[in-house]
Order: C-alpha cells, then structure tokens, then sequence
C-alpha cells in the first residue's frame, strides 16, 4: 500500500512541475489572443426606490401641530415722494463730414511768389472714376546777392482714369508737365552789366507721360504696370523712357512664390559737349535696355516672416555695343520679438538703378544740358533695425545701413569755361554735371513720430553717413548729417496750424577752371565746403464753414540766404496767404 502511495506521489509531482513550466514559457511570450463574442453587451438599468419624504414615525407621543392665523394691521403713512419717469439714455449724433467733389487753391506771398491749384474727383459711374489736376507755383522776386536772373515756374497738368470691376480694377494717369528755371549762381561783380544783359540763362523742361496699371484677383497675375514718358528742354536734348513691370503669384503648399519680371529701355541724347571741353563740338547720345527677372518666395511662421529670392538682371548699353549679367540678393525679414512693441527687421538686396535725365532734373534742375547717362550698379544694400509701437500713440524706427554703389551719380560744380560760347548761359561755373563714383555708404537713422487722436501729430527723424569713394575724393554734394521734424495741430474745428524743419549738414565740392591744351583732372581747382543750414517752415489756417477756408504760409523763417547748391542762394523769409474753397462740379 505504501508502495502505490510513493508511486502516486511521484507522479503528482512530476505533472506539477511539467505544469509550472508551461506557465513560465507561456508568460515569457507574447503572443496573440482571439476574444469571440458570443452576445453583444446589452446594460440594464434596475429599478430604484424613492424615499418617502413623510415616513411612518412608530412613536407612542406625536404632538399635534398646532393652527396659526396671519392677519395684517395696516397704518397710513403720508409720503411726499414722486419717483420720476425712466428716460432711455441717448447718444449725441455725429454730424457726418461734408464732402465735395472738386476745390480750388489760390495763395500771392512775398518774392511775387504765386501759388494756384484746382483739383476735381468726377464719379462717372459706380465703377468709374475720372479724376483731374492743375497746379502752379511761380516766382519772380529778385535775389539781391546774384547777378542773373532767378525767375522760375513750375505748372503740372494731370489726369487720372480708374475703372474697378468684380474681379480686377485698372486705370490710366497723364501728366503734362512745363518747368522754367535759371542758372543764376553767378554773384555779383563776376560779369559786366553788358554781359548779363547778353547772357540768356533761362532753361525751360517739357515732360509729358502716360502710366496705365492693372490688378487681378484670384488669378496668378496680380498686378502689372506700364510708362511711357517723354522729357526734353530747351536746348534741344530729350529723352524717352518705356517701362513694363509685372507681378505674378503661385501658391505653393503653405507658401508664396512670387515672381518680378521687368523690361525698361532709356534713350536720348544731348546736343551738347560737355562743360569741361574747351569746344562745344558735339553732344553724346545714349540708348540702355534692362530685362529683369526676380522670383522669390515668401515664408511666414508664426510671429517671422522671411523672403528669400534674387534678382536677375540683363543690361544692355546699346550705343557702346556692350551688355552684362547682373545678380543681386533679395532677402528681407523681419520678426515680431515683442508683439507689436519690438520688431526686428533686416534685409540685403540689390538692384540695378536705370538713371535719367528727368531724375537728375527733379533733383537738382541747375544741371547742365551736357550730362553722361549711365545706370548705377547697386551691388548690396544691407540694413537690420528694429521698429514697433513702444505706447498705441508713439512709435519708433532705429535702422542701420550699408550700401556699395558702382558708378553712383554725385553732382558736381561744372568748371569755369571762359572758351565757351554756347546759346545758354550754363559755363560761368553756374551748373553742375553728373559725376559717377564708387561709393561705400554706412548710415544710422532713428524714426519717433507720435499721434494723439489725430488731433496733434509730431514726426522726427535723423541720419548719419560715412563715405568711402573709390576716388578717394569727397562724396561731392552728400551731407554726412540730415534731419527733419513736422508737427501738425487741430487746434479747434475751425483753426489748424503746422510746422516742419528741415536740416542739412556740410557738403563738399570741387571749384575748378577749364584751361586749353590740359587734361582734365589738372585743371586748377579747390575743394569747398558748403555750410550746414535749417529750414523752418510754418502754416496756419482757419475754417469758415465746410467750404470756405483761409491759410498763411512761411518758409525760411530764419530767413537766411543757404546755399543749397554752390552759388545758389535761397530766397530770404518768404510770407504766402490765401485762401481755399471747395465745391461740387
């Protein structure tokens, strides 16, 4: 019996342990289940039993509740009081403004200084618009320190016609423009009362141009723009411009590609030699085309938005048979550091500038009418600043700059030509030429303007620049330092005033005689310097009715007689009043 006992034992044991094994292998493995649903889950809710709210007390004392009666003792009490009626409150109506469709300006001031303007806005259906323009400012009062003549007048004639329609709005712009100067920077003494009485030196320039633009919307064109423009003066030099600029987008995932196209051809010619020969034998001519292509693709995240792109440039100079590739960078950025309180923003681009005749002229109109026409090779333009709101009225703009120009355009005084015999009088060291220099420019300029509740608005703004040429000459006719302050007040609603200040720092330049039989840098010559100068200029005005209004102007309030340009002084303080109306036509 004992024998069959061990035996059992033996063989519990042994399927024990077979049975301890399987379970350690199986939970060292794992593996895959199959769970078969035999019936879907279907819940029940029981059912639930509410307490009584009044239970049954089992209590051999119960007290009777007893029966309350609620009666009310009224007593008169005499009042003088009498609420007053309720009165919804009300919002003080805002009369809206009065607006007219065409005024007229006309202002007569000191130095016979002469100001005229009419302006009309014509609606000549709900999508078209024709808008027209004529404006006039003329003087005829005498410098008493210069020996010729310093008439000028400047009349502009303008019209502009706009259509918009559901999916684009187009429109076309004329302009007719007549310009009469002198080239008066002779002082006195330097000529003979026979010599200015011979001497004709008044330039009259002609521009007349026509400008067209186009917008589309949701179309890969967004915006193209077209010029032609036709600018000649009295001496017979002229110019043509034509210039075709284009916008297109393509959306790519979550970002813009944009692409630039740009086609501008400059021709002209001058009559004329150039001041520096001793014979006005002949003029020079000129003929430029330009072919750009500038894609680029814009990426924003978050509060950083990056373009990243180039500029491809061909430049063809026709009347020399010679023609270049030009690649420039084009990126920009700019990130929001401190929502709108800090914004950082940097950029480096470059371009190719297509110089003009008619941009010379708009900066400085005593050029001479013997120019060398070339485009400006702007290899880089970097800058970083930062820029933001620091309160909703004050706002800021710090920027650093540095710029390389190839053949960048600096006036220079024209020499004394005793030689010259020309029909105008621009060779008595009374106009300037166009001198191209390779120019390295590092700038620092600061931005503060503030605006209260567009009642009073104050505006100032400073730069600092350092020159290196390629000549090692000065940057003839760049100031190193520039400023300029406005302010505009609406005192009351019918009295308004303003104010701006202007101030520009020393500039150079270079005084020089031509001599026969001698190259032209050894001429004799002398470098100068201009001195700084402020402008300070003012306006008041007073509002009769909405139509009706008068306004005083001043400017050179210091009344100093500043060179802008080597020998050209300024008029002294100059007084212009009057009036404004406005009107429906």
């Amino acid at each position: 019996m004992q024998q069959y006992i061990k035996l059992f034992m033996l063989v519990f044991l042994g399927f024990f342990q077979s049975l301890v094994a399987q379970k350690k292998d199986k939970d060292s493995i794992i593996g895959t289940e199959t769970v078969t649903v035999v019936k879907a889950y279907k819940p029940t809710v029981a059912d639930a039993f509410k307490i009584k709210s009044v239970p049954v007390i089992n209590d051999s004392i119960v007290l009777k509740k007893k029966k309350i009666d609620y009666t009310i003792f009224s007593v008169p009490v005499a009042s003088t009081f009498t609420p007053a009626k309720g009165k919804a409150a009300t919002v003080d109506k805002v009369a809206p403004p009065v607006l007219f469709n065409s005024y007229a300006s006309l202002g007569f001031g000191t130095y016979d200084n002469a100001l005229a303007e009419v302006y009309t806005s014509r609606s000549i259906n709900r999508d078209e618009r024709l808008d027209l323009g004529l404006t006039h400012h003329s003087s005829r009062g005498q410098i008493d320190s210069i020996a010729l003549n310093n008439d000028f007048y400047d009349t502009k004639l303008v019209a502009a016609y706009a259509k918009s329609d559901t999916d684009l709005d187009w429109g076309l712009n004329l302009g007719l423009q007549h310009q009469l100067y002198n080239w008066y920077g002779v002082p006195l003494g330097n000529l003979t009362d026979q010599q200015i009485e011979d001497l004709d030196s008044k330039q009259n320039y002609f521009n007349a141009e026509i400008a067209g633009h186009i917008n589309l919307e949701d179309t890969y064109f967004e915006r193209g723009e077209a010029l032609f423009r036709r600018f000649f003066d009295a001496t017979k030099s002229a110019e043509n411009r034509a210039m075709i600029k284009g916008i297109a987008a393509f959306p790519v995932q979550d970002e813009n590609i944009k692409i630039n196209v740009k086609l501008d051809y400059l021709g002209g010619s001058f009559k004329n030699a150039d001041v520096n020969s001793v014979e006005n034998l002949a003029g020079n001519n000129y003929r430029f085309f330009q072919a750009g292509f500038g894609p680029s693709i814009e990426i924003i995240r978050d509060d950083l938005t990056l373009n990243l792109g180039a500029n491809l440039v061909f430049g063809l100079d026709a009347e020399n048979s010679d023609s270049n590739f030009y690649i420039y960078p084009n990126i920009t950025a700019s990130y929001r550091v401190l929502e709108e309180i800090v914004i950082a923003y940097g950029g480096i681009q470059g371009e190719l500038l297509q110089n003009s005749y008619y941009d010379f002229v708009e900066e400085n109109p005593f050029v001479s009418p013997t120019l060398t026409i070339q485009p400006t090779d702007q290899k880089y333009n970097a800058y970083a600043g930062i820029k933001g709101q620091l309160i909703p009225n004050l706002s800021y703009n710090i920027r650093a700059t540095y710029k390389t120009e190839n053949r960048k355009p600096l006036f220079k005084w024209n020499p004394l030509n005793s030689f010259r015999d020309d029909d105008k009088a621009y060779t008595y060291r009374n106009s300037f030429e166009v001198f191209y220099d390779d120019v390295k420019t590092l700038g620092i300029f600061g931005e503060l303007n503030v605006d209260i509740k567009r009642n009073f608005s104050l505006g100032l703004n400073a730069e600092a620049f350092n020159y290196t040429t390629e000549t090692d000459r000065p940057a003839w006719n760049l100031p190193k330092f520039t400023s300029s302050a406005f302010m505009d007040y609406q005192i009351t609603q019918q009295w308004y005033l303003g104010a701006s200040l202007f101030y520009m720092g020393q500039r150079d330049d270079l005084l020089s005689e031509v001599v026969q039989n001698t190259p032209q840098d050894n001429f004799p010559s002398e470098e100068i310097s201009l001195n700084a100068f402020w402008d300070v200029n003012a306006h008041l005005g007073y509002r009769f009715n909405n139509q009706l209004s008068v306004f005083l102007k001043g400017n050179n309030l210091t009344n100093s007689n500043y060179q802008r340009w080597a020998n050209y002084p300024v008029q002294g303080l100059q007084v212009i009043a009057g009036a404004t109306y406005k009107f429906d036509f």
